[in-house]
């Protein structure tokens, strides 16, 4: 008795065909998000979440584009970046060109490795000059102790300068003792003052207002308008913070 194999059943192979290339789906980032603030300033955004390597493109992006003409000042925030205008785009195919022309730069924008300086800054933990060391501790479930170890730990990269005059937004937290900002801000901190708020650690270069919880205090001045530049801590610089003392 004979049998017949039916090609079909065996697969290409057996039949002597030639496999098909699979061909590799490729993700295309999504856009950066560009919106007007008012008629003299921009806002771009950078897609994706925020990471050192993209906060570099972001510096990139900003000295490329502090040469067009028509910017009159380019200021690189966390994972975005604003434009003011000598010139603003006085119409919408004006506008829609300066988006592409963004939208091009941030495409072809590498990271800028900036040598900065690395500060050390002694602090002390708890006591008085850290008031709501005790929400921390209630929110992350840690002790005073592994949160300062936790938080000292790190070399923090100073991803862009904000909020007030000489204030630096760091990244490089350890998630373990990421809080959230406080319901009811608290009217006035003083300078110095290192606080955290959600996955981000800051030192307050003034005295202000606040959502952040702040665990410690240093007595380093963040901002002489008598010094050029008046900010002590510039993007690519590195914090390091110093254990002085733990008041409980």
């Amino acid at each position: 008795m004979s049998t017949t194999t039916d090609p079909r059943a065996a697969g290409p192979r057996a039949s002597g065909a030639t496999p098909r290339k699979k061909t590799a789906s490729v993700k295309k980032a999504p856009p950066a998000s560009i919106s007007l603030l008012g008629t003299t300033a921009l806002l771009f955004e950078a897609p994706g979440e925020l990471e050192l390597a993209s906060q570099k493109r972001i510096w990139a992006l900003a000295r490329e584009t502090q040469a067009w003409p028509e910017v009159r000042e380019s200021v690189p925030g966390m994972n975005n970046l604003m434009l003011t205008f000598v010139r603003p785009p006085r119409s919408a195919v004006a506008l829609e060109e300066l988006e592409a022309r963004l939208q091009a730069a941030w495409a072809a924008a590498v990271e800028l490795p900036i040598e900065g300086r690395l500060i050390e800054l002694p602090v002390v933990y708890g006591g008085e000059g850290g008031p709501h060391m005790a929400d921390v501790v209630a929110h992350t479930g840690l002790s005073v102790e592994e949160i300062v170890e936790m938080h000292s730990a790190p070399t923090y990269p100073v991803y862009a300068l904000g909020s007030h005059p000489g204030y630096c937004y760091l990244g490089g937290m350890d998630s373990r003792i990421a809080t959230p900002r406080r319901k009811v801000p608290v009217l006035s901190i003083p300078g110095g003052a290192v606080s955290i708020g959600g996955a981000q650690t800051g030192v307050s270069a003034s005295a202000g207002p606040s959502g952040w919880n702040t665990i410690g205090s240093t007595s380093m001045s963040f901002f002489d308008p008598t010094q050029d530049p008046p900010a002590l801590l510039q993007p690519g610089d590195m914090i390091r913070f110093r254990v002085e003392r733990i008041v409980q």
